[in-house]
């Protein structure tokens, strides 16, 4: 039982962590919430169904693998310009303005996406294709299913492409500068704004993903799943040290365990309370974080 709980908090915190990460690097950049990030993650799961009809609808058909290469990719990029565009038309004229203007701006957006995939996609809940219907394997007891794998795959791979791209590339510099010094990056060149937007555009595009992997594993969705989703992963990112992007990926993975080992030694109904009773306990004890709050390298 053990085993098979470390490997359910394992999966549900990588996604937490995918998360988190869009959290943890607007916050990074802008010291702005952005609350409207769980209702991407919605977004992510709904452009996966609509992904998959239009793949039908094309009579792509063929390997399940494929397909769900393809509605990763299909809800990273189309997640992604919905960040573009929530950056561009309702954070950026209110870079000025005082923090609690974006804050509301955050949570109006949320709003108004929800209703929007209500709307247009119906209220009921929406079934998601069983596209990795395999019966995986068995470890020490502990059963592992294909979609655990590709998430546990997926994750991983995402988590050290982000961390490469920060710490080793032109454009993580270009971040790192943004991050510390807004008004001296541009001094130096650097085009802050593209820089903000690529930000936001990133951590759509992992919530996206998430959305897709989420989607598969529990083939079920609504558009009330952002909601809860998002102050999870809030919470993972303040339990990791918000604006610190290894401890966002920290953070997913121990709220996940937490939740995965709360429900099955104690009870499966207040699986909820633990994630929030962590953060209540870090906020008071260590409002930092495990590895501290927006921990900036010198460029």
């Amino acid at each position: 039982m053990f085993l098979q709980q470390l490997i359910n908090g394992l999966t549900i915190g990588c996604v937490y962590a995918l998360i988190a990460l869009g959290y943890t690097m607007v916050y990074g950049i802008l010291e702005l919430i952005n609350f409207a990030h769980g209702e991407i993650y919605m977004l992510g799961a709904y452009l996966g169904v609509i992904g998959f009809g239009l793949w039908q609808a094309l009579a792509f058909g063929g390997e399940p693998t494929i397909t769900i290469i393809f509605l990763i990719l299909f809800a990273a990029v189309l997640a992604a310009l919905w960040g573009l565009g929530i950056e561009r038309f309702a954070y950026r004229p209110l870079r000025q303005a005082g923090r609690l203007s974006p804050l509301i701006a955050a949570l109006g957006i949320s709003i108004v996406l929800q209703n929007f995939v209500m709307l247009s996609m119906g209220a009921r809940e929406q079934v998601f294709p069983d596209l990795l219907a395999g019966k995986g394997f068995d470890l020490a007891g502990a059963h592992i299913s294909p979609v655990q794998i590709l998430i546990f795959c997926t994750s991983l791979v995402m988590m050290v492409g982000l961390t490469i791209l920060v710490k080793k590339t032109r454009i993580g510099t270009a971040m790192r500068a943004t991050a510390q010094d807004r008004v001296m990056a541009q001094l130096c060149g650097i085009d802050v704004n593209h820089v903000i937007a690529l930000t936001f555009a990133i951590g759509s595009g992992l919530a996206g993903v998430a959305g897709v992997l989420v989607a598969s594993h529990y083939q079920m969705i609504n558009f009330y799943i952002g909601y809860q989703a998002g102050l999870k992963a809030f919470t993972a990112a303040v339990l990791g040290g918000i604006g610190n992007i290894p401890g966002a990926m920290l953070g997913g993975l121990i709220l996940g365990l937490v939740e995965a080992f709360g429900a099955g030694y104690i009870s499966s109904e207040y699986k909820d309370v633990y994630a929030f009773l962590i953060l209540i306990i870090f906020l008071v004890f260590r409002p930092g974080g495990l590895l501290g709050e927006r921990v900036v390298e010198k460029v």
